[in-house]
């Protein structure tokens, strides 16, 4: 039986796992840290339950389906609900916009709210459901790095519809044509943040994220996000996958055009396929530093990174749902601080997750987890200590503003997580979500590819690579090395 090597057990690489043991192989996955899911992990404190990593849930069918191919019900494993509310979003004006699943009970929503048209929401939607059909099977599904890739019916089909696109103007310029209100403005500029890119420099083409909610559906799973990676972990020890944690890997051998063995300091495992799921620039830079460098990949504008505060508060507000926006009232100036100045914006968007709202076991009665997190720079030697308590301050005076309470007061539990500890828990370079950003229009063609060129057994999953960050990007970059993989 033929042996494949998986470094690192984020949800690519569980994804991975799965389908090669479905296809005859012999799966070991190498872990370093003592639990799986990378950044897709929980913490339970104090009576409070987060989900620690990613927060939004989309595309669900590339969960399940791994169920079925492995001839298991998924629904015995996984279960999860859809959410009738998306995310409500919170204005300095006193504005509150609740983003219903209904596309005419939102769009009527904004019509109401703001001085923008129902038609023209609906209308942009459509646009975003178009942009999705017309790039899904090229850029989501296939390799951009195979010839194969570009000589089919599909992919003529997209060149076609290139100019309808919106990769020559940027996100905000292609939502300032729709929309003449900052506030509807403001609510589809922030998907940008999904890969962690700038709005307005990133193209239009990323207007194709609203339909992942609006168009397929935002769900929650029973027993919030991190049962994404119980059950696929519970899934791949079923069908004989083995996992090593503590196991960190220190470098890959290599003899000619073959990868031969993944190193950890307990000993080799040798591999006829070995998988990376980890940063594309850790793999190259302290795992096979004798492989040829990936100078372009570096000099890519890394993605933006998070500051997450991990709130126990002691009290609920009905206001609030599951997905909740408090926006700035100048996002531009907030993403130029970002991108350009690698700082904190004085008064930053703020996302606020809260899954007690859906599980009522996530928090004690009466209480909240709130997982509250804003968008920041990745690691550029900048001083978090000041900057992350001056952000904490900042975001604590935004929150009680806006909902008219002391919410320090109500903080009974509190832990953090900072670009620092991104970069060291999971080698994220410089500690960014997704990798490069997508502020490049042609940033899709930039991102590596799954396969080396160099070593024709050795591939990439995970955020870091093809098609990108986020779960359903990075399950669809195990997908994808699927097809490249014979038993």
């Amino acid at each position: 039986m033929k042996k494949a090597v998986v470094v690192g057990a984020g949800i690519a690489g569980i994804a991975s796992a799965i389908r090669l043991q479905n296809k005859g192989f012999k799966v070991q996955v190498l872990e370093k840290n003592s639990y799986p899911g990378g950044k897709l992990t929980q913490i339970n404190q104090n009576g409070f339950r987060f989900d620690a990593g990613p927060s939004l849930f989309t595309m669900p069918n590339l969960v399940t389906e791994l169920f079925e191919i492995s001839g298991k019900k998924p629904s015995d494993y996984f279960k999860y609900d859809q959410l009738e509310i998306l995310c409500n979003y919170f204005y300095e004006d006193g504005t509150r916009i609740s983003a219903n699943s209904d596309i005419t009970i939102f769009a009527d929503e904004i019509e109401k709210k703001t001085t923008d048209s129902a038609e023209n929401v609906i209308n942009h939607l459509k646009k975003s459901a178009f942009i999705h059909k017309a790039t899904e099977e090229q850029f989501l599904n296939k390799s951009l790095h195979k010839l194969s890739s570009f000589l089919s019916f599909s992919t003529i089909t997209s060149i076609f519809k290139l100019p309808f696109l919106n990769i020559f103007s940027s996100m905000n310029q292609v939502n300032e044509k729709a929309f003449t209100d900052s506030k509807t403005i403001r609510l589809f500029n922030r998907y940008a943040t999904y890969n962690g890119s700038n709005p307005y420099k990133a193209p239009g083409i990323l207007n194709i994220i609203p339909h992942l909610e609006f168009g397929l559906g935002a769900y929650l799973p029973k027993g919030g996000m991190h049962e994404i990676t119980n059950s696929l972990v519970k899934l791949a020890k079923e069908i004989g996958v083995e996992f090593s944690f503590n196991e960190e890997v220190t470098g890959i051998e290599t003899s000619k055009n073959l990868a031969k063995s993944v190193v950890t300091k307990s000993g080799n495992y040798a591999g006829d396929v070995i998988i990376c799921n980890a940063d594309i620039h850790t793999v190259y830079e302290k795992l096979i530093p004798s492989a040829k460098k990936l100078a372009k990949v570096d000099q890519q504008e890394r993605s933006s990174s998070a500051l997450i505060f991990y709130w126990g508060i002691g009290k609920e507000f009905p206001e609030l749902d599951v997905h909740n926006i408090l926006f700035t009232e100048d996002y531009k100036t907030e993403f130029e601080h970002l991108f350009d100045s690698k700082t904190i914006y004085e008064d930053p968007t703020v996302y606020i997750n809260i899954t007690s709202k859906h599980i009522k076991e996530d928090a004690p009665k009466g209480k909240g987890n709130w997982f509250v997190m804003i968008n920041v720079p990745s690691v550029y030697g900048q001083d978090w200590d000041v900057m992350i308590a001056e952000a904490r301050k900042n975001i604590l005076i935004k929150i009680s503003r806006i909902l008219g309470e002391n919410i320090e007061n109500l903080i009974e539990y509190e832990e953090k997580l900072t670009p620092q500890l991104i970069q060291d828990k999971t080698n994220s370079y410089k500690g960014s979500l997704y990798g490069t950003s997508s502020n490049n229009r042609f940033s899709a063609f930039f991102r590596h590819k799954n396969f080396s060129s160099q070593y024709k057994n050795l591939y990439f999953c995970g955020g870091s690579v093809h098609p990108g960050g986020g779960i359903p990007l990075a399950l669809s970059s195990a997908k994808i090395i699927d097809t490249f993989i014979k038993c």
